[in-house]
């Protein structure tokens, strides 16, 4: 699998110039996801036309996502001083796991099945690993259910197996903890505050932090989560995720400008039609035409590939996973 981080260089502006700069990465990550037969077949990279991936593309047919809690695990790994404050606060002063430098564990489920645990949580985590879950009792060991919460993902009577404390970690995106003390948190990431949800076995919630709001650490007592804002720039995570729906939408559409019903607003529109005007010539091409239209400097590209290992399911479907590096404010 490859992770391509595109990372924010500077404040999105022009709305539909934003846009089209961030659907360039994801439609090339679609193109170069898609399987080496499937590229041969259709006479190698060079030769595919735009109005050719509709056909070509299948959702979970090495696939291409996008995956903004590898955002945060990688600030966490590679000691982003800003966010590992935020994070050794909510840890230290919230969940009483003191001691040592916050640490993340990547926790992905992916929707075809393959559970997969990125830089491995089995070397990670030791046989006295604790899980605090906020309820009360002892906590749990969280090594010993570790492939049991990554298969409950897909099988719901694997849900019921688990211990009722922990019976909803299975949707976690990330275990947050400090390895000195071998204490850790379920954890879910969000860009948007309101589609957070509380579960069993969950107790952080990380969000990026939005302007005009406070970005203290809070409780959300409803939900017995702990919200953590953290200093991003939630605009960009917005506009990284509505040019995915608009590339979603445009291969469904069979490379036309959707249904009014599917894509709404006229930005999104615009930029389809950008792509519609150009659905005959090589995607490559058209990539390299769209360049200049797109907001210049707003993100850089990287790319690295992770040592991952699969706890459940044969093999990973997902080739390719984008990952939104948003800047701090």
């Amino acid at each position: 699998m490859d992770i391509r981080k595109e990372i924010q260089l500077s404040p999105v502006a022009d709305e539909v110039q934003a846009l089209i700069a961030v659907v360039i990465p994801i439609i090339q990550g679609v193109l170069f996801a898609l399987k080496d037969e499937v590229v041969a077949d259709a006479g190698g990279l060079p030769n595919i036309k735009l109005r050719q991936l509709s056909r070509l593309y299948r959702p979970g047919d090495g696939d291409c996502g996008i995956c903004f809690e590898y955002a945060v695990h990688d600030a966490i790994a590679n000691n982003n001083q800003m966010i590992l404050e935020r994070i050794d606060t909510a840890l230290s002063h919230y969940c009483k796991i003191k001691g040592g430098d916050p640490a993340s564990i990547l926790f992905g489920a992916e929707k075809t099945g393959a559970i997969q645990l990125i830089e491995t949580a089995h070397d990670i985590l030791t046989n006295d690993s604790r899980l605090l879950s906020g309820s009360k009792g002892q906590p749990v060991k969280l090594k010993k259910h570790i492939d049991s919460v990554a298969a409950a993902f897909r099988k719901r009577q694997i849900r019921e197996q688990l211990p009722s404390c922990i019976n909803g970690l299975w949707k976690a995106d990330l275990f947050v903890g400090k390895t000195a003390p071998d204490q850790w948190v379920g954890t879910t990431v969000k860009i948007n505050p309101r589609h957070l949800e509380g579960a069993n076995g969950l107790r952080l919630a990380i969000v990026p932090s939005q302007q005009g709001r406070s970005d203290n650490i809070r409780k959300d007592d409803s939900k017995n989560l702990l919200v953590v804002p953290l200093p991003y720039d939630a605009s960009f995570m917005e506009i990284f995720y509505q040019a995915w729906q608009i590339v979603t939408q445009f291969i469904y559409a069979d490379a036309k400008v959707p249904r009014e019903v599917s894509l709404p607003r006229p930005a999104d529109r615009q930029v389809c039609r950008f792509l519609e005007e150009r659905r005959d010539f090589p995607i490559l091409d058209v990539l390299e035409a769209l360049r200049p239209l797109a907001q210049p400097d707003l993100l850089s590209t990287s790319e690295e590939r992770p040592d991952i290992k699969l706890c459940r399911g044969d093999s990973s479907e997902t080739s390719t996973i984008l990952t939104p590096i948003p800047s701090q404010s």
